[in-house]
């Protein structure tokens, strides 16, 4: 199986506001090439967040036999652009994918939410495959020790129809916000390697539980 990880943001994205300003085609309209992402309120970016749990989830799949290919190689660069980030999971075919994030909510909101697409036309396909992944990966996460979100969606789940990554997949995809970074208590998770590797733990296994149903 192929298997399509996407950590949000990049780790250079600040340096080059141009760059981040660049227009592209989310699938609706059009939008920034790519943001700089959030971070707790002592400075840890959720791009090295989404870039640690990519790789712990990498290993873990590619152990299991799995063929990852993943936007980014690391978190040291600008973009790429979110429409490109789409293309590259599209062309390797993947049987499912992932984009990878953090959130930046109201400091007293906890938990994490996912993400599910619309359809758009292009992604029309693989809504209801996505939709199946959804609840399993939400029932999977509850298990990482992170509560669901306590302000953001509907017992863990939600749509979104303004994301290029969700709008212009051919493929069964999702974003998860794993945390609220501007939650002190969540912050505390996010920032811990224990806990990221919880995180990509509980994604390889919905990911895997998906499959199989498949």
């Amino acid at each position: 199986m192929t298997v399509g990880i996407d950590p949000g943001h990049n780790g250079r994205n600040h340096t080059d506001p141009a760059f981040l300003a660049r227009q592209v085609w989310n699938g609706r309209e059009q939008e920034d090439c790519n943001t700089t992402g959030t971070a707790t309120d002592d400075g840890y970016p959720e791009s090295r967040f989404n870039f640690a749990v990519a790789r712990f989830l990498a290993t873990e799949l590619r152990r299991h036999g799995a063929r990852v290919v993943m936007t980014r190689s690391n978190d040291d660069g600008l973009g790429p652009c979110v429409d490109r980030r789409a293309r590259i999971i599209n062309r390797a075919h993947a049987d499912v994918a992932i984009d990878i994030h953090a959130d930046g909510g109201p400091a007293s909101g906890r938990g994490f939410a996912i993400l599910q697409p619309v359809p758009s036309g292009v992604n029309d396909a693989v809504i209801g495959p996505s939709r199946r992944y959804a609840r399993l990966l939400r029932d999977s996460f509850v298990r990482s020790g992170m509560p669901v979100s306590t302000y953001l969606g509907d017992n863990g789940l939600t749509t979104r129809d303004d994301l290029a990554g969700l709008n212009l997949t051919t493929v069964p995809q999702l974003l998860i916000e794993c945390g609220n970074m501007r939650n002190a208590e969540d912050a505390a998770l996010l920032t811990s390697a224990a806990f990221q590797r919880r995180a990509a733990h509980r994604i390889a296994v919905a990911m895997t539980e998906f499959l199989g149903k498949q």
